[in-house]
């Protein structure tokens, strides 16, 4: 099957993880990095936008992507340290974080473009990188689909009422939009981040992908649609990177199913109707088996397309 070209833009960093025993842990990530990671893993041609530096831990990060088959776009490699994210974990395997952040894109015009562009979390949010990464999303809608993560760092942000008209104009302009609970509840405090997930729908995206945690995760689309999923079952090692690889699972199956790439209105006729498309309630699974089998291992390590049709 020919499969779109997708171009993940965002940051990747080393994940320093420091257990509730006191004992550290070095772990490539950063959100767009995992989705890009993940994606690979599935079977996809992935190019990476990002910026790291010429240090050990650029290295680390850089060998990290390439053997799982994910390109580094030109001018993603910089003089300077490596961005940082320190989670530290509780005894439910919950992490929290704290950043130290260089984020300096290059800016990415490939001939003809990918077929499809997925960004969020730190790189749309952090001068000066996230004007260059507002630009290319509106230079690319026209000709390939979009998807948006928000994954909002609140350490890293202003006040919600500042940082709401970026993420909801990032929101208008995506075709799939995925956000937790979390997302919704710091960005609209007050408000049912059900009722948030709707009204995003309404706004400009084919469909909003609400994430519970391990309540699963509900779908919006249109004036009203909506359906609720439910999240596999499975011993959690910690939850790093889980988001990020229910997103590479979501875009691998819809990219699969032909519901991504060049033409933007394949998704939104899928999702015109009352009832929730089938292939996309598949893709959706898998990404709720993605998700849950990298909850199951240490890290942000998401598994390889022969392991998620194992299980």
């Amino acid at each position: 099957m020919n499969r779109p070209d997708v171009l993940v833009v965002g940051e990747a960093l080393i994940d320093v993880v420091e257990e509730s025993t006191g004992r550290q842990r070095l772990h490539p990530g950063g959100s767009p990095a995992n989705v890009a990671l993940g994606l690979a893993r599935l079977g996809h041609p992935v190019e990476l936008a990002t910026h790291i530096g010429s240090d050990p831990h650029g290295h680390l990060i850089h060998e990290h992507l390439r053997r799982s088959g994910v390109r580094l776009a030109p001018g993603s490699v910089a003089d300077g340290p490596t961005s940082t994210a320190t989670a530290t974990l509780d005894r439910q395997g919950g992490a929290s974080y704290r950043f130290a952040i260089n984020w300096d894109p290059p800016a990415v015009h490939g001939p003809g473009g990918p077929g499809h562009l997925h960004t969020g979390s730190i790189a749309t949010a952090l001068e000066p990188g996230c004007a260059r990464v507002w630009d290319m999303v509106g230079a690319a809608r026209a000709n390939c689909t979009i998807s948006y993560d928000p994954n909002l760092r609140p350490a890293l942000l202003g006040p919600p009422g500042y940082e709401r008209p970026g993420v909801e104009r990032l929101v208008a302009l995506a075709d799939l939009v995925k956000a937790s609970e979390e997302d919704l509840a710091w960005l609209h405090p007050g408000e049912d981040p059900a009722d948030v997930a709707a009204r995003w729908a309404r706004s400009g995206p084919a469909m909003v992908v609400l994430t519970r945690g391990g309540q699963g995760s509900t779908v919006h689309w249109g004036p009203a649609g909506r359906r609720d999923l439910p999240a596999r079952r499975v011993e959690v090692a910690d939850t790093i990177g889980a988001g990020d690889a229910f997103m590479a699972g979501l875009l691998a199956g819809l990219l699969t199913a032909g519901l991504l790439g060049s033409n933007p209105s394949t998704l939104r006729a899928a999702m015109s109707g009352t009832e929730l498309d089938p292939a996309v309630a598949a893709a959706l699974d898998l990404a709720a088996l993605t998700a849950a089998i990298t909850c199951s291992r240490p890290g942000a390590d998401p598994p390889l397309l022969a392991e998620v049709l194992a299980a």
